[in-house]
Order: structure tokens, then sequence, then C-alpha cells
């Protein structure tokens, strides 16, 4: 029976059997259907009924989160790439500042914060859970989305909790565009029942303080929770933005990030691994081992059995290598030929995975550059060819730079529930919050690194 081994649409990639190994070539004329975010065209959107509520499906099934998990998870250029830009947005963490002036090269000159209860704050576990969560969905999966509690009187924030993006949908947007609820629910993809989810109004992209302080002045934010939505504005999609990473995909290039590493398991597992190919002539056999010497052919067949054991036990193992073999025979006096002469002949390895190491290679590259990584810095650079690079400490320290500088929209977009909660809670509308980096430097610098902040 064939051992297929099938893509998500059901395209056979790889096939095994007794006695072949068969491969999927080339690419389909058409990309199947995308499973991200839906078409902006009402008529196109896929819609679930929940209670009196109309959600957008989030992709094909309603089910983009749990496919995207399962992709990244798979891939390892992919899952710690996106990791890796996770790490490097939020750096060392916040901090509240001032901006007293700029410098002659536009550099602003920040002022520290004497109150310890921002510090004490930006530096909670509340903050740091929040940041490392939200922006893991943000980068995975296109939209983040934020909890913000209120207290029972709704005069103030009392806590910023990211939902996992996978437990959440949103409503179909009212006749003005305005998208309003968020029904969370652990049975996503599968169409929750009455008291199996929860319903959060979603406070208004264009600006969600002045919403919540409209809600606050209307004595409706008591004892509630609203859902502040962050995505990257790159995505044209209004209900769910599609991630960076999923160019990748569409391309195909995550399919064979995934498939190389298949292909390379079954052919190493189905390959013949034979090393030595042993030449015998029969009539060695019948002077190494006579047949009057022997009461029965199975005593025979045993002694040839022992010494064939005995001579694989000399063509092999570690303790062997090098180990020279001697062979006795004789030459035909009439024709001149060797006779009962053994031939040894190592066995050529037929299977060489340099080629697909090198597309492997090239598909990590197209992922990083996908997620804009410089696959250098994270020491995936090829040593030559289309994709060859300088993985030189200079060239490194510069990428990383970029990353860093690349990533300012990304952590304004991430501040906005912490700025919105030191707003509402009356905090001072001059307090700034800024990010802490750690640079690499070079030795010559005096210092292996330097803090930075951005």
């Amino acid at each position: 029976m064939a051992d297929i081994l099938f893509n998500k649409q059901g395209t056979p990639l790889l096939a095994t059997g007794r006695s072949y190994m068969a491969a999927t070539t080339g690419t389909p004329d058409q990309r199947p259907k995308s499973v991200s975010a839906p078409k902006l065209a009402e008529s196109e959107l896929d819609k679930t009924k929940v209670g009196e509520i109309e959600i957008a499906d989030w992709g094909a099934g309603n089910n983009f989160p749990t496919f995207a998990d399962d992709i990244i998870g798979k891939v390892g250029v992919l899952n710690t790439g996106l990791k890796f830009t996770r790490n490097f947005t939020i750096g060392q963490g916040i901090f509240p500042c001032q901006v007293e002036e700029y410098d002659k090269d536009g550099n602003e000159v920040l002022k520290q914060i004497g109150d310890k209860t921002l510090s004490v704050f930006a530096n909670s576990r509340m903050v740091r859970k929040y940041m490392s969560k939200a922006l893991r969905d943000f980068l995975k999966f296109g939209p983040g989305f934020v909890q913000l509690i209120m207290n029972q009187e709704g005069d103030k924030i009392v806590g910023i909790n990211p939902i996992n993006a996978k437990y959440c949908r949103l409503s179909v947007a009212n006749s003005a565009g305005v998208i309003e609820k968020c029904v969370v629910s652990g049975k996503w993809p599968d169409t929750p029942g009455a008291g199996e989810y929860k319903i959060y109004d979603v406070l208004d992209e264009y600006d969600p303080y002045a919403d919540l302080q409209r809600r606050r002045w209307a004595k409706k934010t008591a004892a509630k929770s609203f859902i502040l939505v962050i995505r990257d504005s790159w995505s044209n999609n209004e209900y769910y933005s599609s991630p960076l990473w999923y160019s990748a995909y569409l391309a195909g290039w995550v399919d064979i990030a995934l498939n190389v590493p298949a292909f390379l398991k079954k052919a190493y597992a189905n390959q013949i691994t034979w090393k030595w190919h042993i030449q015998i002539p029969y009539a060695f056999w019948d002077k190494k081992f006579p047949k009057n010497d022997f009461k029965n052919t199975a005593e025979r067949q045993k002694a040839i059995e022992d010494y064939m054991d005995t001579i694989e036990e000399n063509l092999c193992g570690v303790e062997n290598a090098d180990k020279p073999i001697f062979t006795f025979f004789e030459i035909n006096p009439q024709n001149g030929k060797a006779e009962e002469q053994w031939i040894i002949k190592p066995l050529e390895n037929k299977l060489s995975d340099n080629e697909n190491l090198v597309t492997s290679a090239a598909a990590n590259s197209e992922i990083m550059f996908a997620i804009m990584v410089n696959p250098n810095v994270m020491g995936a650079g090829m040593p030559g060819g289309t994709y060859a690079g300088n993985q030189g400490g200079s060239n490194i320290r510069e990428a990383f730079l970029v990353n860093i500088a690349n990533s300012w929209l990304d952590r304004q977009d991430l501040l906005d529930p912490v700025e919105i909660l030191h707003r509402y809670n009356g905090g001072d509308e001059n307090v700034e919050w800024r990010f802490r980096n750690t640079i690499l430097t070079t030795l010559d610098s005096g210092a292996g690194t330097s803090k930075t902040l951005s």
C-alpha cells in the first residue's frame, strides 16, 4: 500500500511504495482560495450567526488562526523569525519620560519622570504580558485583541488583558461601516451555542480614547470591558488584517520550507543503506567448507553464516575504519585468470540532498524577507549563490539596527492601550513612553553592548 503525503489542499506531494518513491514537481496554475481575511465586498463576505449577532468569518471555514498557528509551528524559520521580531520590537521594555527638546541632529532629549508609580507600572507583569501576547497575535495572525477592564464605577481602567486572537471574531460592520462587537469563544471555528461565548463592545479605531470618554460621559463604562483591536494598517482588510508572512505562503515558499524536510525524512527512511558489494565465487565455498566435512546441509549453512558474520564485523563499525582485509586467490595456468577471487566494492549513495538543502535555504531566506528580517541576523545567510551574504559582525549589527528602526510604527500601535490607560486614569498628557534596546557594539568601542532609548 502506498504511503502518500498530501498538502492542506489535498494535492499529493510525496508517495512511497514497496519499490519506488514519487514526488510532485512544478507549481499549480492557480493558488487555492485565500484563507486569510474576508473580502471587502459585502456580497462576498462569509458570515456566521451567533445569537443576535452576525460575525465576519476569519478566513475559509472561519478557521484562519488555527490554520496559521499550525503552519507556523511546523516551519522552524518562520516560527523563530516571528519570535525574534517580537523580541526586538519589545526590546527591554518601556519607560515613562518627557521630551524636553531636540538636539541639533533632531534627536529627542528625554527627561526622566520622577513619579515611581509610572516606572512600577511600566515594568509590571501586566504590561510585560500584555505586550508579549498582543504582539504575538499581531505578528502571527494580523490583528491583536486587547481587553480594557474598567472598575466598578467606570472611571478607571484597572487592567489591560490580551485575549488570544484564536478565540476572537468581529461583528459585521453596521450601515455606517463601524464594527461594534467582538465575540469571544473557545469554540471557534465551530459556532458557539448559548452560554459558550462573551460579547464585548469594540472601541472606535479612529480615536479609541475619545470613544471611551464618550461612553464614560454617557455612564456606559461601569464594570464593563472593551476591546481595542491593534492591527498593521499595511493590510487593506477591514476586519482581520493579513500577517506579513502570509505573502510568503501565497508565493509557495512556506510550502517548500515545510515539504523539503518531509521529503528528506521519507528519502532517508526508504533509501537502501547497503555500504559494500562483496562478490564471492562459488568455488571458494567448496574449498573453504567442503560438503564432506559436515554431517548435513544445515550444519554447513550454519558454518557459512557464522563466517559471513565475522567478515561483516571486520568490514563495519567505527573501530574497523581503515582496517585492511586479506583475501587469497589462484591464477589458472591455462587462461591466466584469477579464480576464487573476492571483489569488494563500495556502493555509491545515489541520494544527493545538496540540491534540496539549497532549495530549503532559499525558502528560509524568502520567508525572512517577507517578515522583514535580514537572514544574516539569524545566522541563515548562505555561503554562496543568489542569497549569499556577509555574516560579519558589522553586517549583523547594522541589520539589527534597521530592524529596530523599522519597528517604530508597530511600537506605537502596541503603546496605544498603555497611553489610553494612563490618560483615562488622569495621567499627565505630556508623559511619553519609549522603549529600551540593547545594541551590540564592536570591541574597539570598549564595551560589548550599549543601552539605547527609542
